[in-house]
């Protein structure tokens, strides 16, 4: 039983560092493209670019979420088995 709640918060730790790594890339990227076309005068791809990395960011932090209800369900199905 213990094992299953260390494992879990293992999991839970574990997929929060790869989802705020991940964000924090794909801001990086984002930015740098973003700033290079808007640099070369590209407005409008610019813009575009910047979208889309804010939306992606917001994509891997809903997944990041996802994943953690999902663990706190087992969680809580495994302690109400008891």
């Amino acid at each position: 039983m213990i094992a299953v709640k260390e494992k879990i918060l293992e999991e839970r730790l574990r997929q929060a560092r790869s989802s705020s790594n991940l964000a924090l890339v794909v801001i990086a990227l984002s930015f740098f493209v973003s700033l290079g076309l808007l640099l070369s005068g590209r407005f409008g791809e610019g813009t575009i670019s910047t979208i889309g990395g804010l939306v992606s960011s917001l994509k891997c932090l809903q997944f990041a979420s996802e994943a953690n209800d999902r663990l706190d369900r087992i969680l809580i199905e495994e302690e109400e088995s008891k």
